[in-house]
């Protein structure tokens, strides 16, 4: 007799809701099996049927570290598109991908962790690459598209689930898990909450990854935002993964919580579901967690929201269903994706007439950055790869272009005489090279196989690249960099600078008559010894310097001998500005920029073409054009080469301004983009080039521009027309501005713009609905979003300095009242003004405190406070020790008030209390000093 067939539990049954069918999942799971899915790389439950599972794919504009993939352009440059649609297309592209190569290799994983949506406020910082924009709107907009072509078309099951990167105010490498993010709440929710809260409503987001830093003094991953404001925004479940090590820097960096366990379980319960720490070892995660169970600091109910929204995730992809998309991998329409995103992207920012080059031109192009197709931390493997040079080759043949990279060439000379030298690959390289006998790249890094460099007669000429504060490559003459393996000898064994901890670079560093030469990677110098050249802690070798050739002399000849010079310059994404470094500068290399001045001194028809992760501050002045592009994947050169012929009219735009000199910029950690007058949206200064910047070969008019308030609702419209000779695409921006506004206001704000394609002659009119929301801010004095009456500007054009037409609407919001402090008192944090201060935590869990910065007398300014008809007391609360005082209208101090002694701890707080007289209304302005913390203000009659 057959034996009966086991029902199907409901969790399979696909004819069943997703939340019924999680609920049965997981009331199957076992306590430990529900303890491991706590870790990234969640295990499989055999006796369930359930597979194995991890979070975490890398997928910021290509599918990332799992081999060759299709390449687009970094971030930036799909920000600098301004093209959703193109960027949605770019999205679908990178999902298929991810899924064929899942098909293959079962570490791709499903869940990716894209796009970031950080704000690109502070152009030194060092993932400048990473970000969009910016602008919220703008930011939103772009990956809102992005995590729509990730998520896919199906109406159940998610190709991909995005995870937006990294919540939140994260703008800084340096010190990037021990520093806070001051964010006051009108620039927590007008600008770093905004990207975040319109892309997550759009509905194609999975989730979001906390950031390193802190916010107002508290982690982010114990952030009281992801609940109070994230989870708020959707009814979907949300998976909340932690950055990689954050849930350890806790306690071993951070020093927020004693032990591993605490910081554990408060994670938990603040929303973070699955722990990216250790890599593959999940053990001491788990450890963790049955430890907070052990101490009470958990329960099995709190571990069970964190599977519950990790197993949406996985429903969502199909896992349970048997749910199979094959995909699509670098097929002839993901590569014309790559070339057609790479011409998007570029950025013409000046021309005097020099573009689009003549059919016949002679063009020398020059520059470090020529012949080079760089990747950065976040990209795939290039399977197509276009430089500069080949794609101007390409495009006017190889007898018409003249190539110079504008290296040093250079000896390194011991102090007995000898030269280094650098052995050849030959005999060591089996496997290495490929059909035709070249290096095979990808198998050179990290090889401890080739011969360590030695020292003769002659030695081998090396070409040295200074990048910038004093960071050097050195490369052999076969195109193999200096590298230092973990056995600490120097070979000429890289392709390219790379990896987590970059081993190809060095300084060198004067010594007596000659040089010290540190490898930066391990801080050691190169000692020369007899078994080869090695980094050591003693003994290192003095080198003299002798240099065969400046680059710029190269740069020269071929300058001269050209119609046309095309100078490439910019950043390698691996060294100075990355993940873990920030610039320092806004100022191009002073080896660029010698190279720059030698083959304009040549040709007075020189081109920059700036190919960058960020912007630089350049003099364009004595140049007749200049070019911005990012990074832009495999299609790069041809992208670049196609503009240049005047085959492509560019038409992307700067997504970030563009500042004229370092003095320019706020400090790094100053996150007040309102009191620090910081991006297009305060920014009262001239910048080099605006926001939305970026010039075509057309030229285009705007004609026609009317407003009507209908419901509140704001429509407007205008027309755009290509007056020039050639089709051309145009990206045409509406802005506003609130005339008299009742709190300072950005001086204008992106809330619509249209990238558009014209024919010459032809016209389009551009439509759109504004509704209430564009125009309101956040008011400190009532915690909501508030609307001013009056008048508004609306300003149409091509940057937002580059206004064609304005008009003015009047619109019906709601009048501003003084603050009723009476009643409510004043919270610390929700200050109209302030200097001297930060924001810090409340206490561990929730709530904002204020404190003056160290050595500083802060003072906080709440304008606009209605004492009624009047009080006689104030009552501060406060933790620490110092003095806070009350002045009225910014005169003299009225009240000072001051703890007898230090409380037991920053979250301990005393209420302090004094006899204080005032009605009607004034402006309060608290003055603090000491290693105080203010929390609330408190008026009583």
């Amino acid at each position: 007799m057959t034996a009966p067939t086991p029902p199907t539990p409901p969790f399979r049954d696909p004819q069943l809701p997703f939340a019924k069918r999680i609920d049965d999942l997981l009331s199957r799971l076992t306590l430990e099996e529900k303890t491991g899915f706590l870790h990234q790389f969640a295990p499989a439950v055999e006796r369930l049927g359930v597979a194995a599972f991890r979070t975490g794919q890398e997928a910021l504009h290509g599918v990332a570290w799992m081999g060759p993939a299709t390449v687009f352009p970094q971030a930036v440059g799909l920000g600098a598109t301004w093209n959703p649609e193109l960027v949605r297309r770019v999205g679908e592209a990178v999902s298929r991908e991810v899924r064929a190569m899942r098909g293959r290799d079962e570490r791709v994983g499903l869940n990716v962790w894209a796009p970031v949506v950080n704000l690109l406020r502070h152009p030194l910082w060092g993932r400048n690459e990473e970000g969009y924009s910016e602008d919220p709107g703008l930011t939103s907009a772009i990956a809102t598209a992005f995590t729509r072509g990730l998520r896919g078309d199906h109406p159940t099951y998610w190709r991909t689930a995005p995870v937006l990167k990294h919540w939140l105010a994260h703008n800084n490498e340096t010190d990037r898990s021990t520093t806070s993010s001051s964010v006051r709440p009108r620039v927590l929710h007008e600008y770093d909450l905004r990207a975040f809260r319109e892309t997550v409503e759009a509905g194609a987001v999975a989730g979001v990854m906390p950031a390193y830093n802190l916010v107002n003094g508290r982690p982010n991953h114990v952030s009281p935002y992801l609940r109070e404001h994230l989870r708020s925004w959707t009814g979907e479940d949300l998976l909340v993964c932690s950055d990689a090590g954050a849930p350890s820097n806790l306690v071993d960096s951070e020093h927020y919580f004693d032990t591993h366990e605490e910081a554990t379980a408060a994670s938990l319960r603040a929303g973070v579901d699955s722990f990216t720490d250790h890599g593959t070892d999940s053990s001491r995660i788990v450890a963790r967690v049955r430890g907070a169970l052990e101490r009470g600091l958990l329960t099995e109910a709190d571990i069970d929201t964190a599977v519950r929204r990790q197993l949406s995730v996985r429903f969502r992809l199909g896992e349970f269903d048997g749910h199979i998309d094959d995909g699509e991998f670098d097929t002839p329409g993901h590569r014309a994706l790559a070339r057609e995103a790479a011409e998007q992207a570029i950025v013409l920012l000046k021309n005097d007439g020099v573009l689009p080059l003549a059919p016949d031109a002679r063009v020398a192009v020059v520059g470090l950055l020529a012949d080079e197709c760089k990747l950065d931390w976040y990209s795939g493997t290039l399977i197509h790869r276009s430089t500069p040079l080949d794609g101007l080759y390409e495009r006017f043949g190889a007898e018409r272009v003249e190539f110079a990279e504008g290296v040093d060439r250079v000896l390194l000379k011991t102090g007995e005489g000898t030269f280094l030298h650098v052995p050849p690959a030959d005999d060591a390289d089996s496997g290495v090279r490929g059909a035709e006998g070249a290096l095979d790249p990808a198998l050179l890094a990290g090889r401890t196989d080739l011969p360590p460099l030695t020292t003769d007669a002659t030695g081998t000429e090396l070409a040295l690249v200074d990048w910038g504060e004093g960071v050097l490559t050195l490369r052999a003459p076969d195109g193999r960099y200096l590298s230092v393996a973990e056995d600490g000898y120097v070979r000429a064994s890289a392709d390219q600078p790379g990896g987590w901890i970059v081993q190809e670079t060095f300084r060198l560093e004067p010594h007596g008559n000659g040089h010290l030469l540190r490898h930066i990677g391990t801080g050691r110098h190169v000692r020369v010894a007899a078994d080869g050249v090695k980094v050591a802690d003693a003994d290192p070798e003095v080198f003299d310097l002798v240099v065969v050739e400046r680059g710029e002399e190269a740069v020269t000849r071929a300058a001269a001998r050209a119609d046309v010079v095309v100078v490439v310059a910019g950043n390698d994404p691996h060294l100075n500005g990355r993940e873990t470094e920030d610039r320092t500068t806004l100022r191009l290399p002073e080896h660029q920029e010698r190279l720059l001045r030698a083959a304009r001194a040549a040709n007075r028809s020189t081109v920059l073409t700036l190919v960058s992760s960020y912007p630089y501050a350049v003099d364009p002045a004595a140049l007749p054009a200049v070019l911005w592009t990012a990074h832009g994947g495999q299609a790069a050169g041809t992208a670049l080469a196609r503009v240049l012929a005047g085959d492509v009219s560019p038409a992307g735009r700067l997504p970030q301004t563009w500042y004229a000199d370092d003095t320019d910029l706020p400090d790094l950690l100053d996150y007040d983009v309102i009191g620090g007058r910081q991006t297009y949206l305060y920014f009262e200064g001239t910048p080099l080039f605006p926001f939305g910047h970026g010039l075509s070969y057309a030229s285009f008019s705007y004609r026609d521009l009317t407003a009507r308030v209908e419901g509140g609702t704001v429509r407007v419209s205008f027309t755009v027309t290509n007056t020039g000779d050639r089709t051309a695409d145009e990206v045409a921006q509406l802005y506003t501005r609130a005339v008299d506004p009742s709190v300072p206001h950005p001086r204008r704000e992106l809330a619509a713009h249209r990238r558009i394609t014209l024919a010459p002659g032809e016209r389009a009119e551009l439509s759109f609905e504004l509704p209430p929301s564009v125009f309101e801010f956040w008011d400190v004095a009532q915690g909501r979003w508030r609307l001013d009456p009056g008048r508004y500007d609306l300003l149409a054009g091509a940057s937002s300095e580059d206004v064609r037409l304005r008009t003015t609407v009047t619109l019906d919001g709601e009048p501003g009242a003084p603050r009723p402090v009476a009643e409510r008192g004043l919270e610390a944090a929700d200050f109209d003004e302030q200097s001297g201060t930060q924001i810090v935590d409340r206490t561990k869990v929730s709530g904002d405190a204020v404190t003056p910065l160290a050595g500083q007398t802060g003072e906080l300014v709440f304008r606009a406070c209605d004492f009624g008809p009047g009080v006689a007391q104030v009552t501060a609360e406060v933790a620490g020790e110092g003095v806070v005082e009350l002045a009225l209208d910014g005169g003299p101090a009225l009240v000072t008030l001051s703890p007898d002694a230090p409380t037991a701890g920053p979250y301990d707080y005393t209420s302090l209390s004094a006899a204080f007289a005032a009605e009607g209304v004034h402006d309060v302005h608290l003055r603090l000093r000491g290693p105080l913390r203010l929390a609330h203000v408190g008026f009583s009659g």
